[in-house]
């Protein structure tokens, strides 16, 4: 391929604050801070979502955890996981 250099798919393990945001959309309801216990509303809801979809190549991270699983080295995992396609 003429632009190699191009064809790696970038991604990033979620931060911190996605983990607490996937926690909060499961349970519907504010897990910390001042509105503790509260539901979501469909806006809040809406704003985590967008976060979590912006965090990350999720089928990068998938293949990634994939390929220790099977023992593989973490250098591998990684080239594995920024391969585009199969």
């Amino acid at each position: 391929m003429a632009n190699e250099k191009y064809n790696k798919r970038r991604w990033a393990i979620p931060s911190k604050r996605a983990k607490g945001y996937a926690e909060e959309r499961k349970a519907k309801v504010h897990t910390k801070g001042p509105k503790e216990g509260k539901p979501l509303t469909d806006y809040e809801a809406g704003i985590r979502s967008g976060y979590l979809q912006a965090q990350s190549d999720h089928s990068g991270i998938f293949k990634y955890k994939k390929a220790l699983a099977e023992g593989k080295s973490k250098k591998e995992a990684r080239e594995i996981s920024q391969r585009k396609g199969g």
